[in-house]
């Protein structure tokens, strides 16, 4: 029996996650609102720091993490980095009746780039599909993942862990031939 190559294996359990990872496109074209117990305003360098029970949605989008920094560019939203214990946010998938969530320490995107980085203790969860790993890494405009595990992590040994689950066959669908 060949056994498979474990990077090969990561890869096939990622790209299966990136599939239909996509957000809703249409979030990109509804305003941003952010709630919190207090914010400051740098009107000068574009930057808005919000602290407590911070809440920020877009369309479908919603984060709350303990400190939210935004910056803006002369586009519009340029970066935001929220920390928390977890931050966490929740979007729905496009196109499909499903959710993409997300657990970290530190959540970090750069909106030009469409960087998105999930940092200690990170989670995220499409589906019933999941990663776990100290860093999780998503590339919103290439639709690449990375994700990088750390010893002293909560899953076992550091390593990065994912759980595909299978998915649910029509009536149609005839079971596959042994």
């Amino acid at each position: 029996m060949i056994k498979p190559n474990l990077r090969s294996c990561a890869v096939l359990c990622l790209a299966l996650l990136a599939a239909s990872a996509h957000a809703e496109k249409a979030d990109r074209d509804k305003p941003v609102n952010l709630e919190a117990d207090t914010v400051t305003l740098d009107d000068i360098n574009k930057v808005s720091v919000y602290q407590g029970n911070v809440v920020l949605t877009q369309g479908t989008l919603m984060l709350r993490a303990d400190r939210v920094q935004v910056t803006q560019n002369a586009e519009g939203l340029d970066k935001v980095s929220a920390v928390g214990r977890p931050v966490a946010f929740r979007q729905k998938a496009d196109g499909r009746d499903e959710y993409i969530e997300g657990y970290a320490d530190r959540i970090e995107y750069d909106g030009p780039s469409g960087q998105l980085e999930l940092i200690g203790q990170a989670q995220l969860r499409r589906g019933s599909d999941e990663l776990h790993g100290a860093q999780i890494s998503y590339n919103a405009n290439t639709g690449f993942y990375k994700v990088v595990g750390q010893p002293n992590a909560r899953t076992p040994s550091g390593r990065v862990r994912a759980v595909i689950r299978p998915k649910p066959r029509n009536a149609e669908q005839p079971a596959a031939k042994p």
